[in-house]
């Protein structure tokens, strides 16, 4: 088959979905399938994949638009795009495809926050993904999650047909490891300002990601302890203010410290360099950064929900959402008991060694000739 992937989603800084887009493309570009491969790209994203295998892989490159424009460039100008390229199959990597399309198609699923979540998410794509999202479900020839849970919350949502939704979990990188090199390690303490010891965050700093439950919970393990400060890694994202309003009011300035966004590059050095990772995000599609801690050996405390639930289990510490009173605890347990945190960084970089983007390629595939399959 000749295969189109829209990786026109991905954003010039990526993160969770825009990590998947970048890794899936590589690794599928890496399988020997037979297959050719037609990636369809902005300026920035050819940029950011990087050098493929030209002997089956082509690109098609658009311009750089900002989100909402790209949106409306894929409903009007990629369908002719993938036309002239001659696409047998087009996966659609970020949740919606066009409308009208002249071959099969495959769409992949991250989460079901626009259904159970709404609030946390902007008016505009409030109004926007839900619908979309509803088409892409019922006009692709399938469906790809990036974990069982979200497939199953697939299923109930949007009464999916079961056997039209397949399960690709994600991958970590071999990037995310633990390092030895202590020349390197503070070189990126030093680049990125970060104390001796301290209690790591990273992910968008938005309301999804559940910070004020950390916040609090970490205020609340001040009056009790002398914990080291709380780091959090991360570009600023919808409602921001209130995540400084809250740091203000519990008067936590000197205790908070925000790095901002940190290239992937530089991810691996800031894990290994924290005492413990925390993630109390309300809901996960798949959850990258718990994972990424685990591989570089960072103990790890979550929320026991949706993907957290199958892909952390009991290589971390995992507490009911919303607890403040369980996340203190668990963050004091874990900060004084340094052979509970050698049990957990072991158990970590077992389970995380698990998921590979080799096996994510290899399952995306399966399903590209399912599709190709079908009359």
């Amino acid at each position: 088959m000749r295969i189109g992937i829209d990786a026109t989603a991905l954003p010039p800084n990526p993160v969770g979905a825009g990590n998947y887009i970048i890794q899936l493309v590589r690794n599928l570009a890496n399988l020997d399938t037979g297959h050719e491969f037609v990636i369809f790209a902005q300026k920035h994203g050819r940029e950011l994949i990087g050098e493929l295998p030209s002997r089956h892989c082509h690109w098609v490159i658009a311009p750089d638009l900002n989100p909402a424009v790209r949106l409306v460039w894929e409903q009007l100008r990629l369908p002719t795009l993938v036309a002239r390229s001659k696409v047998d199959l087009l996966h659609s990597l970020h949740y919606t495809r066009p409308l009208v399309l002249p071959c099969k198609s495959v769409v992949t699923f991250h989460d079901m926050t626009f259904f159970l979540y709404p609030e946390l998410h902007t008016r505009s794509k409030r109004l926007f993904f839900p619908p979309a999202i509803r088409y892409s479900a019922f006009h692709a020839d399938a469906l790809i999650s990036i974990s069982e849970s979200t497939r199953n919350d697939a299923i109930r949502i949007l009464g999916i047909p079961p056997e039209r939704i397949f399960s690709a979990p994600l991958g970590i990188s071999a990037d995310f490891h633990p390092i030895e090199d202590r020349a390197l390690l503070e070189q990126g303490r030093q680049t990125y300002h970060l104390p001796e010891v301290f209690i790591l965050y990273v992910g968008l700093i938005e309301p999804r990601k559940n910070i004020p439950l950390l916040l609090k919970a970490y205020a609340r393990l001040i009056d009790q302890d002398n914990p080291p400060p709380l780091v959090l890694a991360g570009r600023r994202g919808w409602m921001y203010d209130q995540v400084s309003r809250l740091i203000e009011q519990l008067k936590l300035g000197d205790k908070v410290q925000f790095t901002g966004y940190i290239p992937p590059q530089n991810l691996p050095i800031v894990y290994n360099l924290a005492r413990l990772f925390v993630y109390p995000s309300t809901y996960e599609g798949f959850g990258f950064p718990p994972m990424e801690a685990m591989a570089c050996g960072i103990p790890v405390i979550t929320t026991a929900v949706s993907a957290m639930l199958d892909n952390v289990g009991n290589a971390g510490l995992l507490i009911p959402p919303q607890d403040e009173l369980s996340l203190c605890g668990a963050m004091q347990t874990l900060l004084n008991d340094g052979q509970l945190r050698e049990k957990y960084s072991k158990a970590g970089r077992l389970r995380a060694a698990e998921f590979t983007w080799k096996r994510t390629a290899q399952a995306t595939l399966n399903v590209y000739r399912h599709v190709g399959a079908k009359s």
